[in-house]
């Protein structure tokens, strides 16, 4: 179930991310693709369609979109949007391994993109690697351009309240919140935040946390646990 729950959680957001994805090749400048061993111009433009292929077939053929991947990777070594995205097909798969060695190529690439720097997190904690995990999740926030930190947040905050430094986890969990548009389910950072506040012993925001969830989720697996708990404060 943990399993299952986390593959959910990371392919939740990068749903989001390859909508973006593509709004990005505006962005990234030419000097970041064409670094150290240089592409020509026409590899560094086959390997971009190749990842626009990949994910144009993301959500219906994953395999084909791997392959894409692949093929953009090949042409163009230094594309970090093909070694992430590759990077989330690997942990779809369960091989974290392969999946960490995509992101950490992707940010050697580009040492300040922190949506890798957050999925590897995600993969370094699914390995039991916290402390790794948590700097990866620091490191994401560190870029004051980050568009999605409640994501990095929220894994912070997961991670932090793993280890047992509750008071951490509570901050960074609050500071989720504060983005809005949330990219993280509410409900999801509702529960988080009603389980530290029950941690660290209040009750009230652990109650008004967690009903929260209630309403927000009502009948869905949140809402369960979310009851399963208030039931203990009672």
């Amino acid at each position: 179930m943990k399993s299952t729950m986390w593959l959910r959680e990371a392919s939740r957001p990068f749903a989001a991310r390859a909508a973006r994805l593509c709004c990005l090749l505006a962005c990234v400048g030419w000097a970041n693709v064409l670094g150290g061993c240089a592409a020509s111009e026409e590899m560094v433009t086959k390997s971009e369609g190749y990842y626009q292929e990949g994910v144009a077939n993301l959500s219906g053929d994953r395999q084909q979109a791997f392959v894409s991947f692949q093929r953009s990777v090949q042409l163009n070594p230094n594309n970090k949007k093909s070694r992430y995205a590759l990077g989330h097909v690997y942990a779809l798969q369960g091989k974290l391994a392969r999946a960490e060695e995509e992101f950490r190529a992707a940010i050697n690439i580009d040492e300040d993109y922190s949506e890798a720097h957050t999925y590897l997190g995600q993969v370094l904690a699914n390995q039991n690697h916290w402390d790794e995990a948590i700097k990866s999740y620091r490191r994401a926030l560190t870029n004051p351009i980050y568009s999605t930190p409640d994501l990095a947040r929220f894994h912070l905050g997961r991670a932090l309240a793993h280890t047992g430094d509750f008071q951490g986890a509570m901050e960074a969990l609050e500071d989720a919140m504060t983005v809005s548009p949330p990219n993280v389910p509410p409900a999801m950072t509702q529960l988080e935040l009603g389980r530290v506040y029950h941690k660290l012993g209040y009750t009230v925001r652990a109650r008004e946390a967690l009903k929260k969830v209630t309403a927000l989720d009502k009948g869905g697996e949140y809402a369960a646990a979310a009851n399963e708990l208030l039931a203990r404060l009672k």
